[in-house]
């Protein structure tokens, strides 16, 4: 990929990852005691990528060789959620370790002139906490959670290095006016007016390759969360001509493509909708592949965990087209919804020596989760108060010894307020409820029903009503995310 794109870029960076759970069983001791070279950890983030939108989760339409091929050397994940339906509320919850009901950001609120609602100062982190367990830290994309100079700048919230995007409105685009280097904006000349010459996720990639050599001696934690396929629908054009013509009907979009809006957040025009969003999804995989070949070129691989996954269900904006590609598989919805389709993802963990290749799980699991389990690979110590449980035994085969969630839960803010709980195989989901805080709840049977089409609410009564007391249980209030404290 590098001879396709060859970029500008700026700067290096670091990443890191540890944890640990004073409740650990023996076996997960041992591990841990023994492991005294901490396993480097990373964590590589899609942008709105769906359930079925790589091959080996039913993809049919294009391949994603490298990350089937990491899926191939590790576990897959059936069952796993993101943190909320869309993107800020998602990345709290991942680096929190706590759902929406408890997350300090439970919705996108931008702050002008760039960025979003920051974390708070008091927040303990999933960097914060791996750092405290010795590791470099460092995270290259997209962060959503603190505007730059704030609280909730990443390099106030436990990372050691940062290069990409601040803000989630500007990460719409692929060519930016510039770029953030820790607390430094870079600016972009190659795309200065409407020129097109340093494609934002090749110069992140370059830095994040960087990262990796760098800190190649010392344990590391690097978040990559991507920006890719999220719209703008954008790439190279060497990308789009390999896939023009492939994907008919061809779709066009009519975006913004000049004036004082341009590059501010609106989407620009894209001619060849289909070939250019399979165009995205072919350099993410080359990115994904070339992170695992760098790793094991280091001579890193076998103490390395990789996961990749996505933070949250895949979009039909700037033209996308989820339902020609049939991005969200057997699921219903999209992301804002929080039917399946809007929260359950993909979500592949390698770690050679310790997780059976080609192995495969059904646990229901989520963004939550990845902070305890994490912090108990690494040996650091968690908050109590955290809404996850770690998932290590599931990886390193130990089925019987993993705990359960009692529920998930989320709660979207926009679109009339939603909420949404998964309790075992029955899904409560309730729309609408700002303007009707009594709406009825529709229950749905995801053992027999995956594309909850049968709404079964009436047949049973008892599990409405406790779906019903955990949405009033589940959350505490908040003064900037109010969900107008309705009353539920």
């Amino acid at each position: 990929m590098k001879k396709n794109m060859v970029l500008l870029s700026a700067l290096s960076l670091a990443l890191a990852f540890s944890c640990v759970n004073n409740n650990n069983n023996n076996k997960n001791n041992e591990l841990v005691e023994e492991n005294s070279n901490k396993p480097n950890i990373i964590y590589i983030l899609a942008d709105d990528l769906g359930y079925g939108d790589l091959s080996s989760y039913g993809q049919e339409k294009f391949t994603t060789p490298n990350i089937d091929k990491l899926a191939s050397q590790g576990m897959l994940f059936t069952q796993h959620y993101s943190g909320n339906t869309v993107c800020a509320p998602s990345r709290s919850a991942l680096l929190t370790g706590m759902h929406t009901g408890h997350t300090p950001v439970r919705g996108n609120k931008e702050i002008a002139p760039e960025g979003q609602h920051p974390i708070p100062d008091e927040t303990y982190t999933l960097a914060e906490s791996l750092k405290k367990a010795g590791y470099v830290t460092g995270a290259f994309g997209k962060w959503g959670l603190g505007y730059p100079g704030s609280e909730g700048d990443p390099i106030n919230q436990g990372f050691d290095v940062f290069y990409g995007y601040n803000c989630q409105r500007l990460g719409h685009h692929y060519y930016p006016y510039h770029l953030w280097s820790n607390r430094d904006s870079i600016v972009l000349t190659g795309n200065a007016g409407t020129k097109k010459e340093m494609y934002g996720p090749a110069l992140i990639h370059e830095k994040t390759i960087e990262f990796i050599e760098t800190n190649r001696d010392t344990p590391f934690f690097l978040y990559v969360p991507s920006i890719i396929p999220h719209a703008e629908l954008a790439a190279p054009e060497s990308y789009i001509a390999k896939n023009r013509g492939k994907y008919l009907p061809e779709k066009s979009y009519k975006g913004t493509d000049g004036g004082p809006d341009y590059r501010q957040g609106k989407y620009e025009s894209q001619t060849d909708v289909h070939a250019t969003f399979v165009a995205m999804i072919e350099i993410l995989d080359e990115q994904v592949g070339e992170i695992v070949a760098k790793v094991k070129e280091l001579g890193l691989e076998d103490n390395t965990i990789i996961v990749f996954t996505s933070d949250n269900g895949p979009h039909s904006e700037g033209g996308a087209d989820p339902e020609y590609f049939n991005s969200n598989g057997p699921l219903k919805g999209i992301k804002r919804d929080l039917y399946e389709g809007g929260i359950r993802v993909p979500m592949i963990v390698k770690w050679p020596g310790k997780i059976k290749q080609g192995s495969k799980t059904d646990l229901i699991s989520a963004f939550w989760d990845v902070f305890p389990t994490f912090s108990e690979i690494a040996g650091s110590n968690v908050p109590e108060k955290l809404d996850g449980i770690s998932f290590l035994p599931t990886l390193l085969g130990n089925a019987d010894e993993q705990k359960q969630h009692a529920y998930l839960y989320w709660e979207f803010h926009e679109r009339g307020g939603r909420q949404a709980i998964r309790k075992g195989k029955w899904k409560a989901v309730k729309y609408n409820v700002l303007k009707k805080p009594n709406a009825p709840i529709e229950l749905y049977d995801l053992s027999i029903d995956i594309g909850e089409e049968n709404n079964v609410a009436s047949q049973h009564p008892d599990i409405v009503k406790e779906m019903e007391t955990i949405l009033k249980d589940a959350r505490t209030p908040s003064e900037v995310f109010t969900f107008n404290q309705v009353s539920f």
